[in-house]
């Protein structure tokens, strides 16, 4: 207990320290600044790996569709887990069913930016393959994306890590969600390693404890259908009232050109870069070199993660477009600050 108090000491001051300068944490694809809910939690391992790497578990709910007393039974460093958690200041919820998790007490009129469900399985009921366990698998997760639609802060994503392989491609998450209204935002890779302490556990049966074996599985990142469409419709207006048209940039103001390429693929690509633009537009700290490569970075895994035929060339491409759609921004906002 002794421990946990002086972790908990620590954490306030880490906390205090975080609001007066505002600093931002981020573990993978999730901020200390993202109100998280996460579900169908283990030993709330993965729940610890991020408050651990915020410093923080005020913005966490953490949630298990077991009780209490049956997940400390189920899982060897359950207690501890939960212990560390709720001194970050974690909100930990038990008895949480994902396909009703909305109607809960502690949910019910709650929002958040990112809600997440690590590998949800119906149980054990017979072979993966079986079609009677496949739809079992298929109702959890489309009643799961139905809750999780209407609990959405603008902006929002919704957050399912899965295997890919057969037979577990055979669950057509993305069709899943487009029946609540969420549309596919991209399919990342799951790296365990991001997540410095996070078990995935079976989570049922006699083995609950046991680690189930890794093999190729992806997040799927989905967003609300409306958000996607005012987005988009967002980014094409803003870039009439600054006078860049949609299709490549001028070649007669460059010595070099643009690719024959669509800017409407190169927008898709590179949508966190152009979003990140706008809403730090005239702001000059070393912040926004790091933000810029990372915003990038995000656009080449999402090109990664679709079926390209290992045509990297086009992603070539796609930069060159960006490069040159950039540089016609600079020329147009250096003459307007000449007209000034």
């Amino acid at each position: 207990m002794a421990e946990i108090a002086r972790t908990y000491e620590h954490h306030i001051y880490m906390n205090i320290i975080t609001q007066v300068f505002n600093d931002e944490i981020w573990a993978k694809h999730y901020s200390s600044n993202h109100q998280i809910l996460l579900v169908g939690e283990g030993d709330f391992s993965f729940a610890l790996s991020l408050a651990i790497s915020f410093r923080s578990g005020f913005n966490i709910v953490a949630s298990s569709i077991d009780s209490y007393d049956v997940v400390i039974k189920k899982y060897n460093r359950a207690k501890t887990n939960l212990d560390l958690l709720h001194s970050l200041g974690a909100r930990l919820l038990y008895d949480v069913d994902a396909r009703t998790m909305k109607l809960h007490t502690d949910l019910h009129v709650r929002k958040f930016d990112r809600i997440v469900y690590n590998f949800p399985h119906a149980g054990f009921f017979g072979k993966e393959s079986n079609d009677g366990v496949i739809m079992m698998h298929r109702n959890l997760v489309c009643s799961f994306l139905k809750n999780a639609s209407r609990m959405l802060r603008p902006n929002g994503e919704v957050h399912v890590s899965h295997k890919t392989k057969f037979p577990f491609d055979c669950w057509n998450i993305v069709e899943l969600a487009s029946q609540s209204r969420l549309a596919l935002l991209e399919c990342v890779e799951f790296k365990l390693e991001d997540y410095p302490g996070y078990n995935n556990k079976r989570g049922d049966g006699s083995r609950s404890d046991e680690l189930f074996p890794l093999g190729e599985w992806c997040t799927f990142k989905f967003i609300s259908s409306s958000t996607a469409t005012k987005s988009t419709a967002l980014y094409h207006r803003n870039r009439q009232e600054l006078g860049i048209p949609l299709q490549r940039a001028d070649a007669s103001l460059f010595m070099d050109h643009a690719p024959d390429i669509d800017s409407g693929e190169c927008f898709r690509i590179f949508v966190e870069y152009f979003d990140h633009a706008r809403s730090t537009f005239g702001q000059t700290d070393c912040y926004q070199l790091s933000s810029v490569s990372d915003h990038l970075r995000l656009g080449f895994e999402r090109y990664m993660a679709e079926d390209r035929g290992g045509r990297l060339i086009d992603y070539v491409n796609l930069l060159e477009e960006l490069r040159c759609l950039s540089k016609r921004r600079i020329e147009f906002l250096r003459n307007r600050l000449l007209d000034v």
